[in-house]
C-alpha cells in the first residue's frame, strides 16, 4: 500500500485549516509534521502547539518527524499532542536513548519510526528494524524544504527493504526530501511505500491527487 504524507513545513501556516483540508481532499492519509530544534538541524520549525492545532483540524494520521537532539525526552509530549507516528533520528541520541525512545513510544501506544540522514549507512539501522514500524530514509539533508532529491540514497532504501524481507519483518519505508511526480517512481521502485511531499504538494499548479500520483507505481 502506498501512502502520501504531505509536509506542512511547505504549507501556508496562516491558513493551516484550509491547508489541512487540501491534504484531506487529495486522498492522502498522513499529515507530516517536521519538528526541528535548531540544534540537531540548523533550523527551527514547529513544536507541541502546532501538533495540537493540527490534531484539532483532522482525523488523518499525524506523522511526526522529530529532528531534535535527545528525542527520548519528548515522547510523552508528542503523544499527548496527538501524534500517531513518532519518528526520531538514529543520529540524534546514543544507543541507550534509541532504545528508550522506542520503548516510550510503545508505552504511549503509538507507531515507532526511526530515521537516518543521507550519509548514514543503511546497516546502522538494521539492529532496530525488528523493533520499529517504519524507517524514514532522508533523501535530502534534514533541516530545510525545497532541496534536490539525492538519487544515491535509493541504494539505502533497497538495502533496508531487502533486509526487512530477509528477516520477515513487515516494515514501512518512508522517503522525505525532493519527492515529486518523477522521483516518487524512483523511490517506489527502490522499495519505499510512504512518500513525504512538501513543495511539490503545496506549491503545485494543480491540486495533487493521491490516486493519480500512485497510478502505475
Amino acid at each position: 500500500m502506498k501512502i502520501l504524507s504531505p509536509s506542512i513545513l511547505a504549507s501556508d501556516m496562516l491558513n493551516i485549516g484550509s491547508e489541512i483540508a487540501k491534504i484531506e481532499k487529495s486522498g492522502a492519509t498522513y499529515v507530516h509534521i517536521d519538528v526541528m530544534d535548531g540544534v540537531f538541524v540548523p533550523n527551527i520549525s514547529f513544536g507541541m502547539p502546532v501538533i495540537s492545532a493540527v490534531r484539532k483540524c483532522t482525523s488523518l494520521t499525524l506523522d511526526v518527524h522529530a529532528m531534535i537532539t535527545k528525542p527520548e525526552r519528548y515522547i510523552h509530549d508528542f503523544a499527548v499532542c496527538g501524534a500517531d507516528i513518532i519518528t526520531f533520528h538514529l543520529e540524534a541520541t546514543d544507543k541507550e536513548g534509541i532504545l528508550k525512545a522506542i520503548s516510550e513510544i510503545r508505552k504511549e501506544g503509538k507507531e515507532v519510526g526511526i530515521s537516518i540522514k543521507p550519509n548514514t549507512p543503511a546497516e546502522e539501522v538494521y539492529p532496530y528494524i525488528e523493533l520499529v514500524d517504519m524507517v524514514l530514509v532522508m533523501t535530502v539533508e534534514p533541516g530545510f524544504g525545497g532541496q534536490k532529491f539525492m538519487h544515491d540514497t535509493m541504494s539505502k532504501v533497497a538495502k533496508i527493504r531487502s533486509y526487512a524481507e530477509k528477516i520477515g519483518k513487515e516494515l514501512k519505508i518512508e522517503v522525505d526530501g525532493g519527492i515529486n511526480a518523477e522521483t516518487i517512481k524512483i523511490a517506489s521502485e527502490a522499495g519505499a511505500d510512504v512518500f513525504v511531499l512538501g513543495t511539490s504538494f503545496f506549491k503545485s499548479e494543480k491540486p495533487v491527487d493521491a490516486k493519480e500520483l500512485f497510478s502505475g507505481l
